[in-house]
């Protein structure tokens, strides 16, 4: 499959106005992606957990305009007008408008809203870029009397990740794999895919706990992060262990073993920091709070035998993983001992969900 095949068929329908609401998950990669190609393609693959209650709520409303030449839209956040958040947009429009060629047609008002922090390492922009798609991919199939030419999810989640890469793996729960690997059967660099193979019952419904170390804007964007990829000394033996570690990954969810999935994970998340704090130039997106959090679970997990563990996404907050029968116990070390470390005490309590839905 080519990115042809994501070239909408003639619109057989007209309509002038209308409005479409879509919610749309985060997600916490598992084998992280760090780099990518042009067209927001990625160096290696990965695999992430849809999360639940962490998601993003967008209504697109659009009304048809005499001037079809430029872009028009209006973005809001939490019924604040976000004028800073139009130039991402633009950059998005001008990436799908090969595959949406309606929208130029429409004004557009993107109403969003967030139930988590946005910019601060949950992964703000792949829950509200897949939301926006949705939106977006709902209005296509409208305007082609419901005979789209290729899978609606699909289709958003390739238009997602010309916005957000990580966005392509928001649509569908609960594991979803991004990234061409010989491994998995339909695998693509275009768009994510619905993880396809037997998953232990240890790994359903699993616990995602995100301790807020910092709700603040990130020092260095994932953006100029992937960037740095391009010359490090390190990247091509990373993109050859995020391979191998998506291979193992296979027959730690078949076989339930969870403590070579704490290793896989607590690794993954450290080697994706390394990579951060090798490039030229180098930088930090962890705190000090963050390593006190990291090394209060390892004696945890030491002293009690419990399968807890942690992982990081481009930011200073923890994910901190567990099995649903340690729910109880987790949430319990989790408020005597790591909330003091957290940003005003906030947390989040989460699990694994099913990705988006229509409103």
């Amino acid at each position: 499959m080519t990115e042809t095949d994501f070239i909408s068929k003639p619109y057989s329908k007209h309509i002038e106005s209308g409005d479409f609401t879509w919610s749309s998950p985060s997600n916490i990669a598992l084998v992280k992606y760090w780099g990518k190609k042009q067209d927001q393609i990625p160096e290696n693959p990965s695999i992430s957990f849809t999360l639940d209650y962490c998601k993003t709520t967008t209504k697109l409303s659009f009304s048809e305009k005499e001037n079809k030449e430029n872009f028009s839209f209006d973005v809001f956040l939490d019924n604040e007008k976000k004028d800073d958040f139009k130039p991402k947009i633009e950059t998005f429009f001008k990436r799908v408008e090969r595959y949406l060629p309606f929208l130029k047609n429409y004004h557009f008002k993107i109403e969003t809203s967030n139930s988590f922090p946005h910019s601060s390492g949950i992964a703000s922009s792949a829950s509200g870029m897949s939301a926006l798609a949705l939106c977006l991919m709902s209005i296509e199939k409208v305007l082609v009397n419901d005979d789209l030419k290729i899978n609606f999810i699909q289709k958003a989640s390739f238009l997602a990740r010309l916005g957000s890469g990580s966005a392509c793996r928001s649509l569908e729960g609960d594991l979803v794999v991004w990234g061409e690997h010989e491994d998995v059967v339909g695998s693509s660099d275009l768009f994510g895919v619905k993880y396809p193979f037997e998953v232990h019952e240890n790994f359903k419904n699993y616990q995602d706990t995100i301790l807020l170390v910092d709700k603040g804007e990130k020092q260095v964007s994932s953006t100029v992060g992937h960037n740095l990829m391009h010359g490090h000394p390190f990247a091509q033996q990373r993109f050859e262990q995020a391979n191998k570690n998506l291979k193992d990954i296979k027959n730690i969810l078949k076989s339930g073993d969870l403590d070579a999935f704490i290793g896989l994970v607590e690794s993954e998340a450290l080697t994706l920091h390394a990579m951060m704090m090798t490039s030229m130039p180098y930088f930090i997106l962890m705190k000090p709070n963050t390593l006190q959090i990291i090394n209060k679970i390892w004696a945890f997990r030491e002293s009690t035998g419990s399968k807890v563990c942690f992982t990081l996404d481009a930011g200073a907050n923890v994910h901190v993983l567990y099995p649903e029968n340690e729910a109880e116990s987790v949430l319990k070390f989790i408020k005597s001992e790591l909330v003091t470390f957290c940003q005003k005490g906030e947390y989040i309590i989460d699990k694994i969900g099913f990705g988006a839905k229509l409103l």
